[in-house]
C-alpha cells in the first residue's frame, strides 16, 4: 500500500458519492482508504460519557453504509474508519496531513439548499495539506480530464496532479489556458522606441508559448497520456466551466498568477467549486500553499 486516501462521511447523498469516488481513487493508486466522520458534541459543551457514547453508536450505521458502498466499488482496497469528536473542518484538515488525497462531497447534511458547495469543501480546498477532490452527487462523466493552466509557479503542482491522474484513469487530458488583454503579461516590445507596441498576434503567440512551457516535460514522463492543448481568448471562468460540461474531472490550482498573496483560495478555483459541471480537484502550490 503506497498511500492513503481520506474521505469525509456524514450520511448525505453527496458524501456517499464522495465515498464511491474515493474508493476508485484508492484502487487506482494502490492506496488505503480511510472513512472519517466528525461530530460536534465538544462544541456543544457535552462532557464525555454515556451521551457521547450514544452518539457514536448512532453514527455507526452511517459509517457502516459508507464502508459497504466503498467495498462494493473497490473490494480489493483496505478500508478503515475513524469517528472523531470535533468540528468537521478542523478534523478533516488534520486528517489531510497524512493523506495523498482528500475527498469530500460538494454539500453535506448541514448544507443550505441555495449553496452549490458547502463550507467544508471550501475550507478544505483552501487549507487542506494535500489535493482536495470535491464530488457532486450526479454520476461522473466519461470524458477527458480538464486542466486549467495559468503558467504560474503555484499552478505547477496542479499540472503534475492532472497528468498523474490522467495516467491512473487511462483518460485523455485537455489543457486549457485562457487569456485576455487585461490579464496577460505584455511581451517584450520589438521596438524600444514604442514600448507598448507589438505586431498583431504577438500576445496570442506568447500565451501559446506559456502553455507549452507549463506542460514541458510532462508528456515525456507520461507518454501514454494523450494531451490536447486549448488556448482561449476569453474569460478563465467561462472557459473552464464550459470545458467541464464534458469532463470527468476538472483540475485547478488553488491560486493563480493573478491572485492576491493573502488569499489561500483564488476567485477562479472558488468559481469552479461552485459552478463546474464535473468533480473538481483543487491542488495547492509548493509546500502546501500557493
Amino acid at each position: 500500500m503506497s498511500g492513503l486516501v481520506v474521505v469525509g462521511v456524514d450520511g448525505s447523498a453527496s458524501s456517499l458519492a464522495a465515498v464511491e469516488a474515493a474508493a476508485q481513487e484508492a484502487r487506482w493508486r494502490g492506496a488505503g482508504l480511510r472513512l472519517v466522520h466528525a461530530f460536534l458534541w465538544p462544541a456543544m459543551h457535552v462532557p464525555p460519557g454515556p451521551l457521547e457514547d450514544g452518539v457514536r453508536k448512532m453514527v455507526e450505521p452511517l459509517v457502516a453504509e459508507a464502508e459497504e458502498r466503498a467495498r462494493t466499488v473497490a473490494p480489493e482496497v483496505d478500508v478503515s474508519h475513524a469517528v472523531v469528536t470535533g468540528e468537521p473542518l478542523t478534523v478533516l484538515e488534520a486528517q489531510s496531513r497524512a493523506a495523498e488525497l482528500m475527498v469530500v462531497g460538494s454539500r453535506g447534511m448541514g448544507g443550505f439548499v441555495a449553496l452549490l458547495v458547502g463550507s467544508t469543501a471550501m475550507h478544505l480546498a483552501a487549507h487542506g495539506r494535500c489535493p482536495v477532490l470535491v464530488v457532486r452527487e450526479q454520476e461522473e462523466g466519461t470524458g477527458p480530464i480538464v486542466l486549467g493552466v495559468d503558467g504560474s509557479s503555484a499552478g505547477a503542482k496542479a499540472v503534475d496532479f492532472a497528468f498523474a491522474e490522467a495516467a491512473l484513469r487511462g483518460a485523455d487530458l485537455v489543457a486549457v489556458h485562457s487569456w485576455t488583454t487585461w490579464n496577460a503579461p505584455l511581451p517584450a516590445p520589438q521596438d524600444k522606441a514604442m514600448p507598448f507596441a507589438n505586431d498583431p498576434g504577438t500576445l496570442a503567440a506568447s500565451e501559446e508559448r506559456l502553455l507549452s512551457e507549463a506542460l514541458a516535460g510532462h508528456q515525456d514522463k507520461y507518454p501514454g497520456v494523450s494531451v490536447k492543448r486549448k488556448v482561449v481568448h476569453g474569460g478563465t471562468r467561462e472557459a473552464l466551466i464550459d470545458a467541464s460540461l464534458t469532463a470527468q474531472l476538472l483540475v485547478v490550482g488553488a491560486r493563480g498568477r493573478g491572485g492576491f498573496s493573502g488569499l489561500l483560495l483564488g476567485s477562479v478555483s472558488q468559481a469552479m467549486l461552485h459552478h463546474a459541471h464535473s468533480p473538481v480537484a483543487v491542488v495547492r502550490g509548493i509546500g502546501g500553499s500557493s
